[in-house]
């Protein structure tokens, strides 16, 4: 929705593909909402069978379009050659059709690196991206992420395997 959003916000072709996406993804999450009230997947898969189509043509439309149209063009191309992964939603359950989830993740290490102006070297990026992803994924399995770190620091002076967070 972000990104066709800002492609209707541009002008001439670029416009009219990202008001074309606004529709149908539109459509797309009001069949979502549906399923979601009563968890009948098969209409989803109904519903949604049409707006494949719809959305495919579109971005093989565009995916088409001259150099001047570049911006929407690798758009398109890229939701091409992602294009079952972006269905994933309405057959597994317990998928949801947008990366909410994974953003708000993501969120507290992207206001970090923002605050703290990041690191000063390849290697202090790669401990800061480290422990900023151990401690988000302590949090998803309610652990203590000062307690995993003490098992960390205590098995590498023992020699021992490192304890994995999974």
């Amino acid at each position: 929705m972000r990104d066709f959003t800002g492609h209707s916000e541009g002008l001439g072709a670029q416009k009219q593909f990202g008001a074309a996406g606004l529709r149908v993804a539109e459509r797309l999450f009001a069949a979502w909402g549906e399923f979601r009230g009563d968890a009948d997947r098969n209409r989803l898969l109904e519903c949604i069978g049409p707006l494949q189509e719809e959305l495919r043509a579109l971005l093989e439309e565009a995916a088409r379009k001259a150099a001047r149209n570049r911006r929407h063009r690798t758009f398109a191309k890229n939701l091409l050659k992602g294009w079952p992964a972006l269905w994933t939603f309405a057959s597994v359950p317990g998928v949801e059709p947008t990366n909410n989830h994974a953003e708000r993740g993501l969120r507290g290490a992207v206001i970090y690196r923002k605050l703290s102006l990041g690191s000063q070297s390849e290697e202090g990026e790669r401990t800061i991206e480290r422990l900023l992803s151990a401690s988000v994924t302590c949090r998803l399995q309610r652990r203590s992420l000062f307690a995993y770190l003490s098992e960390v620091l205590a098995a590498k002076i023992r020699g021992d395997p490192i304890p994995l967070l999974t």
